[in-house]
């Protein structure tokens, strides 16, 4: 084989896996407590799923078609954002570019996402999107009231041991090093909630009052 042919040959590979790279940094997403969620997101709603098609969203500045896909959604309840019940629901078209996929039989999902300009809801494998009978008694009631309590609140995730807070105003989530899950405890069943001295805490709503606070002290 050549030397030109080889250049091209590794010019292409080194193409390959640039774009390999640039697409998983594209969904790189770091895990976030609900509460997190729903305070970084514009839009938290309950909707069931009745349809989805891919629609064509202009073109990129070389020409090419953009696609995008359309769940049809029926709102239920709006936890968050404008005062409307959203009828659309817009992903990108592959998980790649962190797409959402959304079962279409009737599924309900909590579904929280960022407004765009034009008054659409858009969401990404970023956003927090669970079927509605997967949450908790806790996360359900936290989304009418608690969550928004605390989103003055830092909530720092804890990677590995020792881990500390910076601050009175943040909550330290442990689910990771103590469950090797995101989903665990804390992200079921508490919330991070502001006490009137500004500090933060955990709370839980079905535990007795003198038991509300789950303080965690820095090792």
């Amino acid at each position: 084989m050549s030397w030109t042919a080889n250049s091209v040959l590794v010019t292409l590979a080194i193409l390959f896996l640039w774009r390999v790279e640039k697409l998983a940094e594209a969904c790189s997403c770091s895990p976030a407590h609900p509460q997190q969620a729903f305070c970084n997101s514009d839009v938290v709603i309950r909707a069931r799923v009745v349809g989805s098609q891919v629609i064509d969203a202009g073109n990129d500045i070389y020409g090419n078609a953009i696609k995008r896909v359309q769940y049809d959604v029926k709102t239920i309840k709006t936890f968050k954002g404008p005062n409307q019940n959203f009828e659309e629901i817009f992903t990108a078209p592959t998980s790649a570019v962190c797409g959402v996929t959304l079962k279409t039989n009737s599924q309900e999902y909590l579904i929280a996402g960022k407004l765009e300009a034009d008054g659409t809801m858009h969401v990404t494998l970023c956003d927090f999107i669970e079927p509605w009978d997967g949450l908790s008694a806790t996360q359900k009631k936290s989304l009418v009231q608690r969550y928004e309590m605390g989103c003055d609140c830092k909530i720092t995730r804890c990677t590995s041991i020792p881990c500390t807070i910076s601050g009175q105003a943040e909550c330290l989530w442990t689910d990771w090093v103590i469950e090797k899950s995101v989903n665990g405890n804390q992200a079921k069943h508490f919330a991070c909630i502001k006490r009137s001295d500004d500090s933060c805490a955990w709370y839980r709503g079905s535990a007795p009052p003198k038991k509300d606070f789950l303080d965690i002290e820095d090792p």
